[in-house]
């Protein structure tokens, strides 16, 4: 990651702590959103898929739960590498899905940040159903961080 100072540390924004709170209610409660690592860039979220998760088929995972996991683990990406909260939106997120996600299983993303330039900072991600090596959806994406970050 590159497009901040060295002075920045990743441990001063803290997303397992965050997510206790941010996935108590609204969208990512709904959803079962839950923290599942971090390291100095990156973040990664996961959820069960349950009926609720699934598209109209009644079989695969809906589009809609798989696009909110991947923009949240690229949203935290960010302030996991400012190493701090501020806000932001998401400007563009394109998702390829390379296959369904296997049911039954624990859906992870990761979200990556890449780089911030002026304003805007650059994601990618990716989610597996079981090893991270074999990615179902792969991610990549811009967000608006605000002029005060």
């Amino acid at each position: 990651m590159t497009g901040w100072g060295s002075s920045l540390a990743a441990e001063a924004f803290d997303p397992e702590r965050i997510m206790q709170t941010a996935g108590s209610f609204g969208h990512s409660a709904l959803l079962g959103i839950r923290y599942a690592g971090h390291g100095p860039d990156w973040t990664e979220l996961a959820m069960d898929p349950g009926p609720q998760h699934r598209g109209a088929d009644g079989a695969a995972l809906a589009f809609g739960p798989l696009a909110t996991l991947l923009d949240m683990a690229c949203g935290f990406s960010l302030w996991v590498a400012a190493g701090r909260f501020f806000p932001h939106a998401t400007l563009d997120l394109r998702i390829d899905r390379l296959r369904d996600a296997a049911n039954g299983r624990t859906v992870t993303a990761r979200g990556i940040c890449v780089k911030v330039v002026g304003d805007v900072g650059f994601v990618r991600g990716h989610a597996w159903d079981a090893d991270a090596a074999d990615p179902f959806a792969l991610a990549t994406g811009t967000f608006m961080v605000t002029p005060a970050w």
